[in-house]
């Protein structure tokens, strides 16, 4: 069977991976009647709760950097949005793989979420929290790969170490696809929406991102700062070239960028002490 094709019928029936939530078939029902209500949605939430505190702890947690506590779930979807609330949920078993398999890409992965946060809320960008997660979730197809090819992953975590390439050139060479396009079927695959899985899948190449290639560029400039800082562990040791199109999306000054990078100190030192908790 081809590689390619063969990643696609797993993703469609994942067996490594925790099982989602029974609940989440119900939410995406919700999610999409235009009558549904926070509290009826948050209601429906409560009835899981190991999901419900989950959830809450991930919304207190620095990389979304509300300044108040939040203590109710019908308050965390006000200040989140629904697409942001049905994502962690339906995301929240590969959350669990990463705390426990890979600290490091958890640790990565929280401190792009937290780069983006702030990012978005400087350009104004829309529900920023919605750029937050897509960049929280952004290398779940590496999770994929370790989970459910670890014959493949082997070869690949080989050739990065003992040839110096980065993961996604490994990953083409083994697989024929990269983690970007993998983790962007799986979005699909769990209806998530194209704000959220365009980005995801060209978080390494933001000029092929179309209508959302501001929160694809924000995510790929999250990504090589986050690494260039030293946060985490994104599966080589290698900072990504920058791309030029994403700059130009995203490019500041620099009174700016030290404005920025004070406040993502001070959010990384926080999350620091959120993972260690873990």
């Amino acid at each position: 069977m081809d590689k390619i094709q063969e990643i696609k019928d797993r993703l469609k029936n994942l067996k490594s991976l925790p099982t989602l939530p029974p609940i989440v078939s119900r939410l995406n029902e919700m999610v999409e009647d235009e009558d549904v209500t926070a509290v009826s949605l948050g209601k429906v939430i409560e009835k899981d709760q190991v999901l419900t505190s989950k959830l809450l702890r991930m919304v207190n947690s620095s990389f979304f950097g509300f300044p108040q506590r939040i203590s109710t779930v019908s308050n965390a979807i006000v200040l989140l949005g629904f697409n942001v609330i049905k994502t962690l949920i339906v995301t929240s078993s590969i959350f669990d793989v990463m705390q426990s398999s890979d600290i490091g890409l958890w640790e990565h992965s929280l401190g792009c979420a937290a780069f983006s946060g702030i990012m978005a809320a400087r350009r104004n960008i829309k529900n920023p929290e919605e750029v937050s997660t897509a960049s929280l979730i952004h290398d779940i197809g590496k999770v994929v790969i370790r989970s459910e090819f670890p014959e493949y992953y082997a070869k690949i975590v080989e050739d990065v170490e003992r040839r110096g390439v980065f993961m996604r050139e490994a990953e083409e060479e083994v697989l024929g696809v990269q983690h970007g396009e993998i983790g962007g079927w799986l979005a699909d695959e769990w209806n998530l929406p194209e704000r959220l899985s365009i980005p995801i899948r060209f978080h390494h190449y933001p000029e092929k991102a179309g209508e959302f290639v501001e929160i694809a560029s924000i995510i790929h400039i999250s990504d090589i700062v986050i690494r260039a800082w030293g946060y985490g562990f994104g599966g080589d040791k290698w900072v990504p070239p920058l791309s030029h199109a994403a700059w130009e999306q995203i490019k500041f000054g620099k009174a700016e960028g030290r404005e920025i990078m004070e406040e993502l100190d001070l959010r990384l030192s926080e999350l620091k002490n959120f993972t260690m908790e873990f």
